[in-house]
């Protein structure tokens, strides 16, 4: 980003770069950045709060006054609460005959559309799978978990990337069906530790190291401290 942010300039096009790591964005050393002490993926700050906000907002765009490169801190920091623990009711069992991931999955759609349209789908399925392939991609996890070995199992692209899709399905599947916005990876933990699908990932992720796969393509299946 910092050094696109000098491509830009270059041709005259004034830039900001926010960053949530301070050693990132000071050692790249973009034209202008905002170090802002925030979670990882909320890059301005509170969800649902645009007072919050537009205050990130306005400090970056002041800093559009400056004649040389900048480095600036925005004075409000936020710690993300690594012990919220999400209380998002999953559905019941519908379809006794599925795999208890599959039907957890099947159960929580409505949860997902509801999410979507309240919030737009700005970190659900979609990148890599869409969201009426999930299901499928998340058996594909199931036989990875079995035995099968994960270029046999149908996985419907690069493994770290449909995972991840099925997660923020999940995650998004948890806006609709929590009261309030959670902390920035409480959706995260919720998902590893309370789901069957959670579960799966883990157990396909567990099978495919045991297996001797490229550490790359089993690591990544989650977030690196899992």
């Amino acid at each position: 980003m910092s050094t696109l942010a000098h491509v830009f300039e270059a041709e005259g096009l004034a830039t900001i770069a926010l960053g949530s790591q301070r050693n990132q964005i000071a050692g790249t050393a973009p034209p202008r950045g905002l170090w802002c002490d925030f979670p990882l993926g909320r890059p301005l700050g509170k969800p649902a709060d645009p007072d919050f906000q537009h205050r990130v907002l306005s400090h970056a765009f002041s800093l559009l006054d400056a004649d040389g490169p900048i480095f600036a801190e925005f004075g409000e920091a936020i710690v993300d609460d690594a012990t919220e623990v999400m209380a998002c009711p999953l559905p019941p069992r519908h379809d006794p005959d599925a795999h208890p991931a599959v039907d957890e999955a099947r159960g929580l759609r409505p949860a997902y559309d509801r999410a979507v349209e309240r919030y737009g789908n700005r970190m659900g399925a979609g990148r890599v799978v869409d969201v009426d392939d999930i299901v499928g991609a998340i058996e594909s996890f199931i036989r990875v978990a079995d035995g099968t070995p994960w270029k046999e199992a149908g996985i419907p692209g690069i493994p770290a990337r449909v995972a991840q899709d099925i997660r923020g399905y999940y995650e998004t599947a948890a806006l609709g069906l929590a009261d309030h916005v959670p902390s920035a990876w409480a959706g995260t933990r919720w998902f590893l530790d309370q789901t069957r699908t959670g579960e799966v990932i883990l157990s396909a992720r567990e099978a495919m190291k045991e297996a001797g796969v490229k550490g790359p393509v089993w690591f990544y299946l989650t977030p690196g401290d899992r």
